[in-house]
């Protein structure tokens, strides 16, 4: 893979010399959706599939960028002071934004590089491909221009481009399971404080699958910053009513239950449901991984996706039609949207054994209710986003 990456660079930028190559994984979600902005818990892990970029340091500061999953829009080129989103620019905003945050940060980032990047997420899967490649450039900025940051700061910043400089309101859960991501460990993330522990993912008999809608969804123009306007309008609510918090992730089941007669807007009410019985299933899943009781965690998996199905309704049809279709196959110990949702991908755990079967049964169900072709992935969990050297 990397040999042909390389090939390919040399030959779109005419270079003959060495080259720097580096990776940044995708993620998936086991549970906790919908809670990292809500000041909750989240439990990804990083994928073992990501964002290839082969890159040579430039001596001006120019920039020029090719995807090889936008062959058609060739090379994109800026400078050092044309770091604006302009939408012509389509995918190449992502670096520029982050390149833009690193700057308004203080790092000194003097020149430009020329990069071909190589995704191997499928785009709009919710599999976090834009953060995938705002910590590639990461890792490629702290590289070429010896920068004195740690990955937490890098995740910070990245997360911060997407917010400021793309103008998705998006909380730090992708961004930070990709920069740190552990193989064969999930990460449970307060994301209120940023504490986070590592979690072994032993599945005794029984693996990760993913399976994508193959539904396209934009998550800038989709109801996403919604969702997040009406949680945080319950938190206002809350504190009108004396009591003070700053996210609904503060606030325990027990708690919730007592105070939430103050919101009266049945949609704020929902929402505020949702973040709060989330939070308190995600804690307990990582508690019941820990104690090898795979089934009970499975179980919280389909109770997340009946509260995002219900309470944030955020699924629709094509995702639920996935997850149904899973619920019923054998050998399956849980299922559920993960992701922004509105399209994207299911998470399910199933045994191996049952695998192919589940591969073969779900996707019949849902092309015969959809009329669309799911994709599936065995996930292997990988490491976050470094350099894998010269080339």
């Amino acid at each position: 893979m990397i040999e042909k990456l390389v090939g390919e660079f040399k030959r779109v930028f005419n270079y003959e010399g060495k080259v720097e190559a580096f990776f940044s994984p995708g993620r998936v979600n086991l549970i906790g959706e919908h809670t990292d902005y809500n000041g909750g818990f989240v439990f990804p892990c990083a994928l073992d599939f990501g964002t290839y970029g082969i890159a040579v340091k430039r001596d001006d500061n120019r920039f020029r960028m090719y995807s090889l999953n936008f062959v058609d829009e060739g090379i994109k080129e800026f400078t050092l002071d044309e770091l604006i989103n302009k939408k012509e620019d389509n995918w190449a905003n992502y670096p520029k934004g982050v390149i833009k945050t690193f700057i308004d940060a203080g790092y000194k980032i003097d020149s430009g590089f020329d990069i071909l990047i190589n995704g191997t997420i499928p785009n709009g899967a919710g599999l976090s491909s834009s953060a995938s490649l705002e910590l590639l450039i990461s890792v490629v900025l702290k590289d070429f221009f010896k920068l004195d940051i740690d990955m937490v700061e890098m995740v910070k910043l990245s997360q911060k481009a997407e917010n400021q400089f793309i103008g998705v309101n998006c909380g730090i859960m992708d961004q930070f399971a990709i920069g740190m991501g552990k193989k064969d460990n999930a990460i449970l993330l307060d994301c209120n404080s940023l504490n986070y522990q590592y979690a072994p993912i032993s599945l005794n008999g029984a693996s990760v699958v993913i399976a994508n809608t193959n539904k396209k969804r934009g998550l800038a123009d989709s109801k996403y910053n919604e969702r997040r306007a009406s949680c945080e309008a319950a938190v206002k609510v809350l504190n009108e009513n004396g009591i003070d918090i700053k996210y609904l992730g503060e606030l325990s089941v027990d708690r919730f239950n007592e105070v939430k007669h103050f919101i009266t807007d049945e949609e704020q009410l929902k929402r505020a449901t949702h973040a709060v019985t989330e939070n308190a299933r995600t804690v307990e899943a990582v508690q019941k991984l820990k104690s090898g009781d795979i089934t009970s965690f499975g179980k919280l998996m389909n109770a997340s996706h009946i509260s995002l199905r219900d309470d944030y309704e955020v699924t629709g049809f094509e995702l639920d039609s996935l997850v149904e279709a899973a619920w019923e196959a054998e050998g399956v110990i849980g299922a559920r949207m993960t992701g922004a949702g509105f399209g994207g991908c299911t998470v399910s755990i199933v045994k191996d054994e049952n695998i192919d079967n589940f591969i073969k049964s779900v996707g019949e169900k849902y092309t015969a209710k959809t009329g669309l072709v799911a994709d599936f992935y065995v996930a292997k969990i990988g490491d976050g986003s470094r350099k894998l050297g010269e080339f």
